[in-house]
């Protein structure tokens, strides 16, 4: 399988912020003892734990969390390896599919995994993405995920997340959307499924990721997603975490600097109380990191 070397940052991010967590974030490799389970038709990066590490020591972050990849499936072998082998500088949402036992949920929960993944983002031709753990099965899991105080993960166009609200959202079980719910910046922010969103986390029902690179069309600036991205923060501050989306799956060249993307961040933010807000009080509640 071809794979690139993962990007890494030409500096630091210019933040001071201590506890600083990116909450979406993928390993990869070696691969050949944590081979793919479903290989993909196009290059991956090399990207594994050592290498994730000294990415976040370069920008500055002190945190992460590390998001079960499709590639993956339902095989969270690469996902423990890191949580044992980083301890409390690392959480995890990983894959699994309502038949799991409670055996391997609870080893889960010990080592450090806070929520699952859903994903109902097709691939480019329209087709699904092999190994994705569809939305169908988070009714299934729900009694086990509040019971372990864990989240639901949500990856899919935003008419699709907000078609399935019914299904994604559980009693007792935070949500979050991935990549800003994956908005069409072409839409505008009047868009009614934006607006739905904007009203989720309005009323503290929903948590978004603010991840900019999977949504925008002018990288790498981003103005484009730069309206949403502020009515997001105008809407509740308390219900957004920060994530760069490293190591860029897909990106064809046009990966940004995980560091410009803080910077960024911080750049749209001007705020000292809401970038601590959103990259290091509503994370350490969120995943379960220790306070201070």
């Amino acid at each position: 399988m071809d794979h690139v070397p993962a990007v890494f940052p030409a500096q630091r991010a210019r933040t001071q912020i201590e506890n600083i967590c990116d909450t979406h974030n993928h390993v990869f490799g070696p691969f050949d003892r944590f081979p793919l389970q479903h290989p993909p038709d196009y290059t991956m990066p090399l990207a594994p734990l050592e290498t994730y590490l000294e990415m976040q020591d370069r920008t500055g972050v002190a945190r992460g969390v590390l998001v079960q990849p499709t590639q993956q499936g339902c095989d969270n072998t690469d996902l423990l390896h890191a949580l044992e082998s980083a301890g409390d500088r690392l959480r995890a949402v990983g894959g699994l599919r309502s038949a799991v036992d409670d055996k391997t949920f609870a080893r889960l929960d010990k080592a450090g995994v806070t929520a699952l993944r859903f994903v109902e983002a097709p691939l480019p031709d329209g087709s699904p993405r092999p190994g994705a753990v569809e939305f169908a099965e988070i009714p299934g899991l729900a009694s086990r995920l509040a019971a372990c105080n864990w989240a639901v993960d949500a990856w899919a166009p935003l008419p699709r997340l907000i078609a399935s609200l019914d299904v994604i959202m559980q009693e007792d079980v935070p949500v979050i959307f991935e990549h800003m719910g994956m908005l069409d910046v072409r839409s505008g922010v009047a868009d009614r499924h934006f607006q739905s969103m904007l009203g989720l986390v309005r009323e503290g029902r929903i948590h978004v990721k603010l991840s900019v690179c999977r949504c925008s069309t002018e990288a790498p600036e981003y103005e484009d997603l730069r309206p949403f991205h502020d009515a997001l923060v105008e809407a509740n501050p308390d219900q957004l975490v920060w994530g760069s989306d490293w190591p860029f799956i897909r990106m064809d060249g046009n990966e940004p600097d995980p560091a410009k993307l803080l910077d960024l961040f911080c750049k749209w933010t001007d705020d000292a109380g809401l970038q601590r807000k959103i990259l290091v009080d509503n994370p350490t509640r969120l995943y379960g990191f220790p306070e201070g």
